[in-house]
């Protein structure tokens, strides 16, 4: 591996840790403030039967997405919630923060669509999987 090309795989490892970073941090945050979360989205209009799957996306998925494993289809599948959310909880354009979360929230599915077009690199789950444990 060139250093060009080492280089452009650790970039690829600390985008996905950095990235998905917020996913992790949020999905724990919904497990550790459980009933709030589910009041919340509540009084939003989303059945609270879905939180332990958002947890599960968030926690689980950031999670595996940051090791590089299953990285495309998590990657799109974590676009489209950023974009659901977005529109969901976001929606009041007469406040500033809503806005700016609205918008934050279109910028990290934009850039998990990247990762979804670029995938895992060398430097994960993914590539191991397809080099050394399908190649037997």
């Amino acid at each position: 591996m060139s250093k060009n090309s080492f280089f452009s795989e650790v970039l690829n490892v600390a985008g996905r840790v950095l990235l998905l970073s917020l996913f992790v941090w949020a999905g724990y945050g919904k497990i550790s403030g459980y009933a709030g979360t589910a009041e919340y989205m509540s009084s939003m209009g989303v059945p609270t039967f879905l939180l332990p799957l958002v947890i599960l996306l968030e926690l689980g998925g950031g999670i595996a997405i940051m090791l590089g494993f299953l990285t495309k289809p998590l990657s799109i599948l974590m676009a489209i919630f950023s974009v659901v959310a977005a529109i969901i909880f976001h929606k009041d354009w007469t406040n500033d923060m809503q806005t700016l979360m609205f918008v934050k929230d279109f910028s990290i599915a934009g850039g998990l669509l990247i990762l979804a077009s670029i995938g895992g690199g060398k430097l994960s789950v993914d590539h191991f999987i397809k080099t050394k444990l399908l190649k037997k």
